[in-house]
């Protein structure tokens, strides 16, 4: 599962990038500094991985992983192939959801695209362009469907949709907050339309404005516009994320105590960014491994178990569940047993996110 980090030249992606995969992007301050998509792979944080390792004094401990690509900046007419438009939509295409940073914060020495600060602006500008791709993608599809037609009734649903897909785009909304029957999602999931994936916001602000970020005019106004799409708003300093990087685990515990921050910015977004593709984790443990499992939410126990291996899936008759909380209240899980705290679970069991399963 990938996420596409987006925005604007200059708003301070290939920072956060570099501070979230320690992966070394190009960065500097002109329009274009990244061409090529970056690429990492990090891990989901997950503080329960580091209990259930003590608690069975595992040899190793696995994290669930969130593949993250750092996307060229984009300005106005990439639609039409300005700048590096063309690479910047293929590239988005690619994955499965967008993280969109927008530059909160004044700099007189970090040039803006733009001339200016308004982060409203810099997201229309880029939403717009994912816009009129999407409009040009469904008109090319509608055309066909409407030619198909006279050979096949059916292509009638299709045509119908992609009308209401076109009124909604032409009204400048993307298409991830219209509603779809199922067999609606089926025909969107073939059309790899860029305004129906899944999007998060990310507030790039200074640290002055982080020390009082619930007051901040331009936070408010983007958290506004997220929730408007029912998506959120995550703001961030990435100068001060660069930093915690650098620091050992009591270090940077120390430096987000002062700031008076639970944890930081980057582990919030790595974090929405996995719900965000509507995943979850089931844990296993034992002396070997402590394992967190990805599975998409509302996962059957019998699908969980063949995350594990094919020949468990089908040979499931059961798996033992057990919630974290009263794991680690009894001790262990003789412990949870003894105590009547673990249970039997069948096929049609479906996996919760704050269980921990052996199966």
């Amino acid at each position: 599962m990938k996420i596409g980090i987006v925005g604007l030249p200059n708003v301070g992606k290939s920072t956060m990038f570099n501070s979230i995969t320690n992966a070394g992007a190009e960065c500097a301050n002109y329009p274009f500094c990244t061409i090529e998509p970056n690429v990492g792979v990090v891990p989901v944080p997950d503080e329960r991985l580091e209990v259930l390792t003590k608690m069975y004094n595992a040899q190793k401990t696995t994290h669930a992983v969130v593949e993250f690509v750092d996307i060229a900046g984009l300005v106005k007419g990439a639609s039409k192939g300005e700048g590096l438009g063309n690479k910047f939509l293929s590239h988005i295409r690619e994955v499965d959801a967008i993280a969109q940073v927008v530059r909160c914060f004044e700099d007189p020495n970090i040039v803006h695209v733009d001339g200016s600060i308004n982060p409203l602006r810099d997201i229309e500008t880029i939403n717009l362009e994912l816009i009129f791709a999407d409009i040009e993608t469904v008109e090319k599809r509608l055309d066909k469907a409407k030619k198909m037609l006279k050979a096949d009734k059916k292509y009638q649903i299709e045509i119908d949709m992609l009308e209401k897909i076109k009124k909604h785009l032409e009204d400048e909304k993307p298409v991830r907050v219209l509603e779809f029957n199922d067999e609606e999602k089926e025909l969107l999931k073939e059309m790899m339309l860029l305004t129906a994936k899944p999007i998060l916001y990310i507030c790039n602000v200074s640290e002055k404005q982080l020390a009082d970020i619930d007051n901040d005019e331009n936070v408010k106004r983007v958290k506004e516009y997220a929730a408007s799409e029912k998506s959120i708003a995550i703001p961030l300093c990435a100068k001060i994320e660069e930093e915690l990087t650098g620091l050992n685990e009591a270090d940077k515990k120390e430096m987000l105590e002062a700031l008076g921050l639970k944890e930081s910015g980057l582990d919030k977004v790595i974090k929405e960014s996995y719900s965000l593709l509507g995943l979850m984790s089931f844990l296993t443990a034992g002396e070997p491994e402590v394992r967190a499992w990805t599975i998409k939410k509302g996962t059957k126990a019998p699908y969980a178990a063949g995350k594990i291996h094919s020949d468990i899936q089908r040979g499931f008759i059961k798996a033992e569940i057990v919630s974290y909380d009263d794991l680690i209240k009894a001790g262990s899980m003789v412990k949870a047993r003894e105590k009547g705290l673990v249970r039997s679970e069948g096929k049609e069991y479906i996996m919760q996110e704050r269980r921990y399963s052996i199966i």
